[in-house]
């Protein structure tokens, strides 16, 4: 075991790191275009009484001033097999849906096909917390793909679940 202070930004990604967790794309239509953001930072079960979900971005997101303009969110927490769509999703260089199966709901959430759960949701409030945002989604709608497991993200790589 290693401890060492907080001091440095490397020291902490590194220990942040060593929490595995999910990873999801954040969709909806803007002005007639898919946008998307993908994040390891999401959290479900914040409430069930109203349904909430939360997760965080960062203060320099180009995607999320235009993401959090929309009616509502299509939260895809992506399955084993889509590494390469999270890593497109989460492009800065290429068109992030090109090629990505997807489908878009009435209200213009858009939800990655073949994700192990969807929820469609609306931004309830959204607090700063350093150099995130903590944004904080109530859930509408859920869908959920009995039939796959989720992408795992720990030590800045993907993993599967083990049995």
């Amino acid at each position: 075991m290693t401890r060492t202070t907080v001091d440095e930004t490397a020291a902490i990604k590194a220990a942040f790191a060593r929490f595995p967790s999910g990873v999801a794309a954040f969709s909806a239509m803007v002005d007639f275009t898919p946008e998307a953001l993908v994040a390891s930072s999401f959290t479900v079960g914040v409430s069930l009484e109203p349904p909430l979900v939360m997760f965080a971005v960062q203060n320099s997101s180009t995607t999320w001033p235009r993401l959090r303009q929309a009616a509502r969110l299509g939260v895809s927490v992506l399955a084993e097999g889509q590494e390469a769509a999270c890593l497109q999703l989460s492009s800065k260089t290429r068109d992030r849906f090109d090629g990505v199966a997807h489908s878009v709901t009435d209200s213009g959430a858009v939800l990655i096909d073949g994700a192990v759960l969807g929820f469609e949701c609306e931004v309830v409030s959204e607090i700063p917390a350093g150099d995130h945002a903590i944004v904080v989604l109530e859930v509408k709608s859920t869908t959920v793909n009995h039939d796959s497991e989720p992408l795992i993200y720990h030590g800045a790589s993907f993993r599967q679940l083990a049995a």
